[in-house]
């Protein structure tokens, strides 16, 4: 005779809840352990349909947005036509269960009115009768789980709810668990991509600066995020002339960013056809074009243009909606303004200025992200305080100007974080 036919039927009792218990204790520690959403959701379905002996099971996510259920997890018999359905809040038994956010054993499906034959009529599958539980996380609704036809044609009990209430408990949290999983491997991999597109991007910005007789020259940038929209070229056309590009891309990060190699792209493929041929004003044009049919009306740029004559020690300069280039020279302080709109917005001509350059003539081209840094208290950096800060250290080498202007500008900020790309330009004539 088996042991368990000596017991009474109290000792039975007991044996069958402490299995149980056995059971639940286990299933716990599997679904909480750290796993990705979509394959939590399985794990969930299949505990439940095993716990309560169950012939099928589904797992239903809320939705805030829609303020609607979402099949997620379904098994049973023909049951995959149902991952793709949504259930108003309150429609059939597992939105009341959501709406009301308590559990409940219904033993007569059909007798019920809110329950909805439809989902039987699809699947081909009968449902006798169902638990239904809400998945709660400090009373914010996660979610609804269910299981349908216990084996043998048995009807659930309050023993079966009481577990699986507590299963749906621990699967509210485990699932919230999940989520953040998730997000933290995508956020890696978000963080994996911008690393890359920065390392890209800096295929495009000059590693290397073209060196000229009488003149030193220093650029620096220092985008906000791994990737930006700031963007400068300098270019030998030919031992006489000399063509100093900086732009900066309408919009933050990778947005802009995207704009960068187009910048790049047409500098290289223009100068490659009209080398010996070169127009700034026509340059200008064509590049506003290019940029007006390649791109969308939403991504543009400011820019400064300049065309350095060695053999006149001439600058010829067009300004596309950017800062003003500053010129410092014995008599203070010149902003060069004349140009035109700012590239890719519409077609219309520039116009371009001319100067001549004197020894110990300092130019300076930068991104507004230096005038327009901002610290703690949203104060502005500013012109003022930048031409200012030009006048005071102009007998410097560009590259001394440029760095102690860098550690002026985070001074400033403090504690505030880099709003903006930061790139700034100095040519100094000997």
């Amino acid at each position: 005779m088996p042991e368990e036919d000596l017991l009474t039927n109290d000792q039975k009792a007991y044996l069958k809840i402490l299995k149980r218990l056995e059971f639940f204790e286990s299933i716990s520690l599997k679904i909480t352990e750290k796993k990705l959403l979509a394959e939590l959701l399985d794990e969930i379905i299949l505990t439940s349909q095993e716990l309560l002996n169950s012939e099928a099971a589904s797992l239903l996510l809320y939705n805030e947005s829609d303020n609607k259920l979402h099949f997620h997890t379904v098994h049973g018999e023909n049951t995959d036509e149902l991952i793709s359905n949504s259930l108003e809040i309150d429609e059939g038994l597992a939105g009341s269960c959501a709406k009301s956010k308590k559990s409940f054993i219904i033993n007569d499906c059909y007798a019920d009115e809110r329950f909805n034959s439809s989902y039987d009529k699809v699947t081909g599958f009968t449902t006798r009768n169902m638990i239904c539980a809400p998945m709660l996380k400090k009373d914010s609704l996660i979610g609804v789980i269910q299981v349908m036809n216990k084996r043998g044609n048995s009807p659930y009990d309050k023993e079966d709810m009481d577990l699986f209430c507590a299963l749906a408990s621990q699967c509210a949290v485990a699932i919230e668990n999940a989520r953040l999983i998730d997000i933290e491997i995508k956020n890696k991999y978000l963080q994996y991509e911008l690393d890359t597109a920065h390392d890209i991007q800096m295929k495009f910005i000059q590693s290397e600066l073209p060196s000229f007789e009488g003149m030193d020259l220093s650029i620096k940038l220092i985008p906000a995020k791994e990737v930006g929209g700031d963007y400068f070229n300098i270019v030998k056309i030919s031992s006489e002339k000399t063509l100093v590009f900086i732009g900066d891309v309408a919009g933050k990060s990778i947005t802009a960013a995207l704009i960068v190699p187009v910048l790049y792209s047409f500098i290289n493929s223009y100068l490659l056809l009209k080398k010996d041929d070169f127009n700034l004003i026509e340059f200008t044009n064509a590049f506003n074009k290019f940029l007006i049919t390649s791109t969308t009306s939403d991504k543009y740029a400011t820019a400064w243009l300049g065309l350095i004559d060695h053999s006149t020690k001439t600058l010829e300069s067009i300004n596309a909606g950017h800062n003003p280039t500053i010129i410092i020279n014995s008599t203070g302080i010149r902003k060069l303004n004349a140009g035109g709109f700012m590239l890719g917005v519409l077609e219309a001509p520039y116009i371009s200025e001319k100067i001549e350059l004197n020894s110990s003539d300092t130019i300076i081209f930068y991104t507004d992200g230096v005038t327009e840094a901002f610290d703690i208290d949203e104060n502005e950096f500013g012109e003022d305080r930048f031409e200012d800060f030009l006048l005071d250290k102009n007998k410097l080498h560009p590259e001394e100007i440029s760095n102690q202007l860098f550690d002026s500008i985070s001074d400033f900020r403090g504690d505030a974080e880099q709003s903006d790309d930061i790139t700034i330009g100095i040519l100094k004539i000997k």
